[in-house]
């Protein structure tokens, strides 16, 4: 990655990763991101080799690891979803929806559809939230009892819910209501 000759805005553009290490530094990559990397270091006294420094460290590292998941037996696949995924959507609503407030209170007046977004976004993160707890509370610790019991030898009584495939096909169910809602 080039970053000396990018501006900031492009630089997170490219890789949302390095707007961890601006806003760690309280440079200001949305409203201000049609600086340079000079500019924007020399405005909040970071040494530009050492910002540089930061931003080539956190790009030089693979996004996301691939895993074959298929081949996972459920409960591992559960731990990884619950552990990596809900951990990653709860720590990172809250960072994109100050940036939507943002938007909205510098941009809103000349592009009233950020509003919407923004809505749109809290809807889905209120449902998101309310759909990863159902997924920890209800799918996920059948899931492991069903691979213990399976790995045991023994059966399970009969949840409230049913069957297993009720819950997931109510969660199937809120994936499709989600994508409608993105797709907006």
């Amino acid at each position: 990655m080039e970053l000396i000759n990018k501006n900031i805005g492009q630089i997170v553009a490219d890789d949302y990763r390095t707007a961890t290490v601006f806003k760690n530094h309280g440079i200001d990559f949305c409203c201000n991101g049609n600086r340079s990397l000079a500019e924007a270091s020399e405005s909040r006294n970071v040494p530009l080799e050492a910002l540089t420094i930061e931003l080539l460290e956190v790009t030089r590292k693979p996004a996301e690891k691939t895993n074959d998941h298929q081949s996972w037996p459920p409960d591992l696949l559960a731990d990884y979803i619950e552990r990596i995924h809900h951990r990653y959507v709860t720590e990172k609503s809250p960072e994109i929806s100050q940036y939507l407030d943002k938007l909205c209170r510098v941009h809103g007046n000349r592009h009233p559809e950020l509003f919407e977004i923004k809505a749109l976004f809290l809807e889905s993160t209120g449902e998101l939230a309310m759909h990863m707890k159902k997924e920890e509370l209800i799918l996920f610790p059948r899931i492991k009892k069903m691979v213990k019991a399976q790995q045991e030898g023994t059966t399970l009584d009969a949840p409230a819910f049913g069957t297993v495939e009720n819950p997931i096909r109510m969660m199937m169910l809120e994936h499709d209501t989600e994508g409608g809602r993105f797709r907006k």
